[in-house]
């Protein structure tokens, strides 16, 4: 299991760079929105993340456990893996490691933002459907591809809300370090690593 999560890692860096550059961009060209408008972004990127990871989380899980032609894989623990793995997950690296950077860069307006918690009614029933659309039509690669790029603009903007009006190179480079760990572990954790924790003895090589 360790060489799969390095051998993970190693894959989905190239596309986690890429993703830490979008950021950069769209930062270049947001940073001076308001922290309610960058708010109202983040309730907008967060939520869909955490369908498309709750999509590719059960959808891993069902692929390995339950082949297409064998038993029919347990509702509950779909619900569970499938929630669990997104909502968790997506709270880390949309939520807690930007709050980090944001603490450790003093950020002046920096505040942390649970999305099931503090929008509960919207950020967990779409967990929800994305487990129920695995259930009917379970796909991981363009869904995973998605939600890393969601995952790192949400990420983003999650930082924007705490940022003061003066910007330097450092922040730039410091932030930008902060979405690529932000997304790079938790994504590849949440998509590949957590749900064949459940899958056993099953085959566990899958290329996303």
């Amino acid at each position: 299991m360790f060489k799969q999560i390095l051998k993970e890692l190693k894959n989905h860096a190239p596309f986690t760079l890429f993703g830490a550059v979008t950021g950069m961009v769209i930062m270049y060209f947001s940073c001076k929105l308001s922290s309610g408008v960058s708010y109202s972004v983040f309730y907008t990127l967060h939520p869909i993340h955490v369908v498309l990871s709750a999509l590719v989380t059960t959808s891993m899980y069902e692929f390995h456990k339950c082949p297409v032609g064998a038993r029919k894989c347990n509702i509950w623990v779909l619900l569970l893996i499938g929630y669990a793995g997104s909502i968790g997950i997506a709270t880390l690296s949309d939520s807690v490691i930007p709050y980090l950077a944001e603490t450790l860069l003093d950020m002046p307006n920096r505040a942390i933002h649970i999305g099931f918690i503090e929008k509960w009614w919207l950020v967990n029933p779409l967990a929800l459907l994305g487990v129920a659309i695995a259930c009917f039509r379970p796909r991981t690669k363009f869904p995973h591809a998605g939600h890393v790029l969601l995952s790192t603009w949400a990420s983003l903007f999650h930082i924007i809300m705490a940022m003061g009006s003066d910007l330097s190179l450092f922040y730039y480079l410091a932030v930008f370090l902060f979405l690529f760990l932000a997304v790079w572990i938790p994504c590849c954790v949440s998509d590949i690593i957590f749900p064949l924790l459940f899958v056993g003895n099953a085959k566990r090589e899958q290329k996303i």
